[in-house]
């Protein structure tokens, strides 16, 4: 991880927010077992609330719950920080559903058993956290009015919610975010990652929408313009031939002495700062639904799931995923291949038959060739399932590392947990 990114991020959020850096200020839920750094780049003790190995813990949903209650001890937070989007998410889910075994552990100033925490580190916790029955009394309060806007009210001083990956499958929790419990907060994804590199880093933090610009010494990049008009004979430019407002697919080499490869990533040139280009992510190849060849990416499905959504009263989408229908096996019935998708709503129990045709019906107005094969019967109906509350944050306890969740489900395992979810 480059130096000159955490430091060329921790300079733009003080130039933003300029009280965001004070010490322990800073609440981190971020779940990496493995070696926990905040998305800064390294440790930062002095900068955050909760102890640092509280994200190394083995159960994500543990550690996520133990540094929620840390970060509701300290009332004068002025950032909320997460790797990912859907950890935050998570993280104020468990806020929304446990918030009253949460207060009695404030106001008693304990850690209550739970699974994935060590006794011994249970304990050592346990010493950190002092009885505040005033916080307690606070939060409850706050929680019985609601939860939009809910950051806000329990953190009054908050002044921005800084996500490490915050695009491609996670934007949807952000727009989550966004719309409830962090309504009238900034939101700042500060880097751009892809293969395991950092290429690009976020200089305008109070930007709704992140662009990122891309650092020339960070990897080696090269762009492949698209769509092209001959794959073959298609050559790659470097930094310095971008077009502004042109896609590319990224070839990324991230050091030196590694292959070079197509990261599966594409790119949008926003604009340009001091020469070197500024980028917005568009789309990652590999999230593509294609059972008879048609194609159809991540992101234009979500388009056709939300325009659906917005036709069922009272509705509104949590999460979701899609699977190709081969691989249910025998279980998916024996009509032609089909895609089966499986959605938590909130303010919707069930659905009429009529309304979840409504998601295939989108899905022919919005692709031609998909209409086509359906019309032909070489595909067959989408299939939708409707999922209970957390279903997905069991999904992401399944993966075992702190990775965004893939939108299309090519995992056998991974597909066992959704199911055992399904409430119709």
């Amino acid at each position: 991880f480059p130096t000159q990114g955490s430091l060329l991020y921790l300079d733009a959020l003080h130039a933003a927010f300029p009280q965001a850096l004070a010490p322990r200020s800073t609440a981190l839920l971020s779940w990496a077992p493995a070696r926990p750094l905040a998305p800064a780049g390294w440790p930062l003790p002095t900068l955050y609330c909760s102890p640092p190995e509280t994200g190394a813990l083995p159960s994500r949903t543990a550690a996520l719950r133990v540094q929620l209650l840390f970060a509701l001890q300290a009332r004068s937070l002025r950032v909320l920080e997460a790797g990912l989007a859907s950890e935050l998410h998570d993280a104020l889910a468990t806020l929304r559903s446990g918030w009253p075994e949460l207060a009695q552990d404030l106001a008693l100033g304990r850690l209550s058993p739970q699974n994935g925490l060590p006794e011994d580190l249970r304990g050592r916790l346990q010493e950190l956290l002092v009885p505040d029955a005033a916080r307690a009394a606070e939060l409850r309060a706050e929680c019985a009015r609601g939860f939009e806007g809910i950051a806000q009210r329990l953190w009054p001083r908050l002044q921005v919610v800084v996500v490490g990956t915050a695009h491609g499958g996670e934007r949807l929790y952000l727009d989550a975010l966004r719309q409830a419990e962090c309504k009238g907060l900034s939101l700042y994804c500060p880097f751009y990652r892809a293969a395991g590199a950092l290429l690009g880093v976020n200089l305008w933090p109070e930007e709704p929408e992140p662009r990122f610009l891309l650092c020339p010494n960070w990897a080696f990049c090269e762009f492949l313009p698209c769509p092209a008009e001959d794959e073959e004979d298609q050559r790659t430019v470097l930094l310095g031939e971008l077009w502004e407002g042109r896609e590319y697919r990224l070839v990324l080499t991230a050091r030196p002495g590694e292959y070079r490869c197509r990261a599966g990533e594409v790119l949008r040139v926003a604009g340009f700062n001091k020469q070197c280009p500024v980028v917005e992510p568009v789309r990652r190849e590999s999230q593509v639904l294609s059972v008879r060849g048609e194609s159809i990416p991540e992101e234009r499905f979500c388009q056709s799931l939300c325009r659906a959504v917005g036709m069922w009263p009272g509705a509104r989408l949590i999460d979701y995923v899609c699977v190709e229908s081969s691989l249910l096996g025998a279980s998916s019935g024996v009509c032609a291949p089909h895609y089966e998708v499986f959605v938590e709503l909130r303010g919707l129990r069930d659905l009429s038959e009529g309304q979840r045709y409504k998601l295939d019906h989108c899905l022919q107005e919005d692709f031609p060739v998909y209409k086509s094969f359906r019309f032909k019967g070489s595909i067959g109906p989408l299939r939708l399932h409707l999922v209970g509350a957390g279903a997905f944050a069991q999904l992401r306890e399944a993966l075992g590392s702190p990775v965004p969740m893939p939108r299309v489900l090519r995992e056998e395992r991974l597909l066992a947990v959704i199911q055992s979810t399904v409430i119709s």
